[in-house]
């Protein structure tokens, strides 16, 4: 069987971390992070998050070695600093890489981010990650990795499964290749899109969940705002032109599922905090990475009401978010809103 292809990643978080480790299964990897202490000192202990990092695991402080050695390189930073990152490393990029990112965000151009609150959103200023990929370089095949891939879990060597989305069978077989192992289960869509927004819409739902259980509320409201939620979802992006049938798969209720419901998720236990009684900033100021949803629920929030959009969840977790509604008066509407949830999906 011929050697797997070097693979690089970009970023060394959490997410990034277990990618890494599952990727070395199977290959060589080569990390790239901005901080040298950090470069230095994981190469020194190799230690991460509590985990140690694979033999094949090599951290580099500079990403023309990662685009020289690696036509295969994996972006996972967080969405905010997406763009950046791509202006950082675009010289080193040629068209014979493939990106395939993890980020489960959205970008914003056009307008101050501060602003949204007051001068709103509209669809034009709204960019996935592989849009920035392809605005930033001459990278022309590009993926997404989406699906239910709870960081901790990867860490502590749980199985899982990932989905590849791709319009190129190419970036989805060379892949697998790298990915697939007994951890780790990888499945193919060409539904690009719809597989990046199911990522990136869960998280919202994921954060009410977490509200829900701080305030001590049981699994029936749950269910509840979980279903309503994936209903929502479908709304959503289909709105913004995906094809409803990637929520129903594993990159969409199946990630949505694991998020909503776990206490390893990021967002989910964002929201329980805020349940608890803890105000945004200091949730934000005592978290060691992004709660992705928290940004999307802001942006979210805003283009719905752009595309005149009924999404009520999204409404209310905005208000209890950034404008301290009381969470019991929330639900009491949520519970009692007309919800239409006969939608003819299939």
């Amino acid at each position: 069987m011929a050697k797997a292809e070097p693979v690089g990643v970009i970023g060394a978080g959490t997410f990034g971390t277990a990618m890494a480790n599952l990727l070395a299964r199977n290959t060589d990897v080569l990390v790239y992070s901005r901080n040298p202490e950090l470069t230095q000192r994981l190469n020194r202990e190799r230690f991460r998050f509590g985990v140690p990092l694979h033999d094949r695991v090599r951290l580099v402080n500079d990403f023309g070695e990662v685009a020289d050695r690696c036509q295969l390189i994996l972006p996972i930073v967080p969405s905010d600093n997406f763009r950046a990152m791509m202006r950082g490393v675009t010289d080193h990029l040629r068209p014979s890489h493939v990106l395939i990112h993890g980020t489960k965000g959205l970008d914003v151009t056009g307008i101050d981010e501060r602003d949204i609150p007051t001068t709103g959103i509209e669809r034009k200023n709204v960019h996935t990650m592989t849009d920035v990929i392809r605005q930033e370089s001459v990278v022309v095949r590009v993926g997404a990795l989406t699906g239910p891939n709870l960081a901790r879990e990867l860490l502590d060597g749980q199985p899982s499964a990932s989905v590849i989305a791709s319009k190129f069978d190419e970036v989805i077989n060379r892949a697998k290749v790298v990915l697939k192992s007994r951890q780790l289960h990888v499945f193919g869509t060409h539904d690009l899109l719809g597989a990046e927004l199911a990522g990136v819409l869960k998280n919202v739902i994921a954060l009410g969940s977490g509200i829900l259980k701080g305030v001590g509320l049981g699994k029936n409201i749950q269910a509840m705002l979980i279903t309503r939620g994936l209903v929502e979802m479908v709304h959503f992006g289909q709105a913004l032109g995906s094809d409803k049938r990637a929520f129903f798969g594993t990159a969409g209720v199946g990630d949505l599922i694991a998020t909503a419901t776990s206490k390893k998720s990021r967002n989910y236990m964002f929201g329980y905090r805020i349940g608890c009684g803890e105000s945004l900033e200091e949730v934000t100021a005592t978290s060691p990475e992004l709660a992705e949803g928290v940004r999307t629920l802001m942006i979210t929030r805003h283009l719905a009401r752009s595309l005149r959009l009924r999404v009520p969840i999204t409404e209310m977790l905005y208000q209890i978010v950034f404008e301290q509604y009381p969470v019991a008066e929330a639900m009491n509407y949520l519970i009692t809103y007309p919800y239409d949830v006969d939608v003819d999906f299939l």
